[in-house]
């Protein structure tokens, strides 16, 4: 057995080790030589895709992250399932990802491919985190630089997501710990929590929070009779509320300030500011957007580079995000 642990911790470190190394040939303006105004195109891509469909800031955000978190940034969560095999996107943990969060990389995709210059020259895996740089910056938060250099996966299974993903039911030493095993701190848990400054949820992943026999003691009572008249028992499972019923279309601080008032819409919200060790963050961030900010665009640029792919043995430049190249 005690053998059996060491391979185990060799092999996990050896792991680290590779992601590490290949986290760290990711750079800004990876493109300058290949497809110089790459950030350009994606931008204003994404800026009409914004302007037609709001919804799509916070459906690119939550894409990202779900991404990310199952074998690391390589735009696999996009790709679409076949006869053969399910993917990644038809997992039961990412069925409520909006299309618009999709619609929004197959779009920039196009944008950039219709440039000669740039034709599968860059991976949907850098368009997907530049457009959730660039939703972010359009709803009001933080514009910052991307790191780039990604390759696409090869691979895309609904199997590999079991286990990778918090549910909304999660308390703080479950997040800490799901966080933990992506090399993100319990800081970068709490400032990447904010996205829900922005977003949906369907009401089945509160539910259990505004049951009127259980109403969840740390939910303000007078939200929790708004959630309840919203979704009340037998609601269309298709109905979905704002994460931040103060300021849904804006990426702000508002977020903390809500969980100080007990309105965290969803168990893994609000548990930031129950648990008194991840209070003090909570309290300091609605206090401060400036603070936040600079902390959010840190914990970004770490969860962009987790699992990511830079060996050609490992990854490519997937000609159509949705299908894995043959």
């Amino acid at each position: 057995m005690g053998a059996g642990i060491r391979i185990l911790a060799a092999l996990l470190l050896a792991l680290a080790a590779t992601s590490c190394a290949a986290a760290q040939q990711l750079q800004q303006n990876y493109y300058a030589n290949t497809c110089p105004d790459v950030e350009k195109i994606v931008r204003d891509a994404v800026t009409l895709k914004v302007q037609q469909t709001p919804v799509a800031v916070g459906a690119t955000v939550r894409l990202f992250f779900h991404d990310c978190f199952v074998e690391g940034c390589d735009s696999s969560v996009i790709v679409v399932s076949t006869k053969n095999n399910t993917a990644e996107k038809d997992h039961v943990s990412n069925q409520s990802l909006a299309g618009d969060g999709f619609d929004t990389v197959i779009q920039a995709k196009a944008a950039v491919d219709a440039v000669p210059q740039c034709t599968n020259v860059v991976s949907c895996a850098d368009i997907l985190a530049m457009a959730t740089r660039d939703v972010i910056a359009l709803a009001g938060g933080p514009a910052y630089s991307v790191e780039l250099g990604r390759l696409d996966g090869l691979s895309s299974t609904a199997t590999s997501v079991d286990g990778n993903l918090p549910p909304p039911s999660f308390n703080l030493d479950q997040l800490t710990a799901i966080f933990a095993a992506n090399n993100l701190s319990q800081a970068d848990m709490i400032a990447l929590s904010a996205a829900h400054t922005v977003g949906f949820a369907h009401c089945g992943t509160f539910s259990g929070r505004i049951q009127s026999n259980a109403v969840d003691p740390t939910m303000d009572p007078g939200y929790g009779s708004q959630l309840l008249a919203a979704c009340p028992p037998g609601v269309d499972p298709n109905v979905a509320l704002d994460l931040d019923p103060i300021t849904p279309k804006g990426f702000d601080n508002q977020y903390f300030i809500n969980l100080q008032k007990g309105m965290g819409l969803l168990t893994s919200d609000q548990v930031l500011y129950a648990d008194d060790r991840s209070r003090p963050i909570v309290d300091n961030w609605a206090a401060n957007s400036t603070d936040f900010q600079i902390s959010f665009v840190d914990a970004m640029t770490r969860l962009g580079r987790v699992g990511v792919k830079t060996d050609p043995a490992l990854g490519n430049i997937r000609r159509d995000c949705a299908v894995l190249n043959s």
